[in-house]
């Protein structure tokens, strides 16, 4: 299980990467391992303003659907273009090439209050 210490880690098992005033986010590595296969990912809110847990998409694996929740306030910007053809680069790189959309972030605060990579490996062994 891969846990990069440059992101921050939500409860419900998205990541954020900060950059400047936008952000990558994604599921992690133990979301992809516990969803399989993944086989479409569906985010139809691109150009939305959404608030922290609300849900920005879903993600479908081979038997099962997932809620995707944003973990930060933001806007939409963007669905990661190479997911249409390649929905398992979410396995395969979950925390690079699988990333799912860019946000334009409202209060990087926020990124700083998700959790760490210890933090989050441990929430996940609990």
């Amino acid at each position: 299980m891969n846990f990069p210490e440059n992101i921050r880690y939500s409860a419900d098992h998205e990541w954020v990467r900060l950059e400047g005033t936008e952000a990558f986010v994604g599921i992690t590595d133990f979301a992809q391992s516990e969803l399989g296969d993944i086989v479409f990912v569906d985010v139809d809110t691109v150009g939305e303003a959404l608030s922290a847990g609300e849900t920005f998409g879903s993600i479908e694996a081979v038997k099962t659907v997932s809620d995707l929740i944003l973990p930060i306030d933001g806007e939409v910007l963007e669905l990661n273009p190479d997911l249409e053809n390649a929905p398992d680069s979410v396995n395969k790189d979950p925390y690079g090439a699988g990333w799912i959309v860019r946000v334009s972030v409202k209060d990087p605060k926020q990124v700083e209050a998700l959790m760490d990579a210890a933090a989050y490996k441990a929430h996940i062994q609990k």
